[in-house]
């Protein structure tokens, strides 16, 4: 099985959730039909908009919406139906392979097909920088920064996505896409965010570990973070 993830753009003539709603809701049960084992839509709605400040932007036109999907072949004859039905819910759409690495599974806050899980996801999409080679990056992300990002946030959800190749033209180039899940409180303060509440000293620390860790192996200057809700529509994998 092989994963895909699609960055989907809202039209101009769409409003922000009802662009959401229409991702939400017109895409389960064709793609399901088409045969994708499983469907999650990750998008900035109105249930994130306490979130902006965490907003980083770097891509133009930001980057508002991903729709995740599994399915047996990546290969473009396989994908193409899926693709299709994907492109048509905005105004363009790009495709990426990856390889999910899931450090953290959630397990506190489950949610029913098709609801909102708990909290926000915030997804982050990763440039390695030119001073690494793919092989330190790669080492650095996974050997040393993970144990640092389970120990310093209030995360129930951690996915590394590697990205293997691009599937559509002109997609922007990225060598990662990362989903992180956090509490609802942990949009508008940071000592929840840092898993610290009510300890300024245990903040400092895991901000500043954060910090470090990531000028390791991220360009802060090339990086999109983008707050979202996360929707599983339905899944026939686990």
């Amino acid at each position: 099985m092989e994963k895909i993830i699609y960055l989907v753009w809202r039209r101009p003539s769409d409003s922000v959730d009802g662009f959401a709603q229409r991702l939400r809701t017109e895409l389960a049960a064709p793609l399901q039909q088409a045969g994708v084992h499983a469907l999650q839509v990750n998008v900035a709605d109105a249930a994130v908009a306490l979130a902006a400040q965490l907003k980083q932007t770097h891509t133009d036109p930001p980057i508002e919406a991903l729709v995740s999907v599994w399915v047996d072949s990546a290969v473009a004859r396989f994908r193409a139906p899926i693709e299709q039905l994907i492109a048509a819910q905005g105004s363009a759409c790009a495709g990426y392979l990856v390889t999910e690495s899931q450090p953290l599974r959630n397990m506190k806050h489950l949610s029913q097909p098709g609801t909102r899980t708990e909290g926000f996801a915030q997804v982050a999409l990763l440039k390695r920088p030119a001073r690494l080679d793919y092989a330190q990056w790669l080492d650095v992300w996974h050997n040393f920064h993970t144990g640092v990002a389970l120990e310093t946030q209030s995360t129930f959800e951690y996915t590394q996505n590697v990205v293997v190749r691009t599937l559509t033209p002109n997609a922007p180039a990225f060598d990662a896409i990362v989903e992180e899940c956090f509490p609802a409180a942990a949009m508008t303060d940071p000592f929840t965010f840092f898993d610290a509440l009510g300890d300024e000293a245990k903040f400092r620390r895991n901000l500043d570990r954060m910090m470090d860790s990531v000028g390791r192996f991220i360009d802060m200057g090339m990086l999109d973070v983008v707050p979202t809700s996360q929707y599983r529509l339905f899944s026939k994998r686990d």
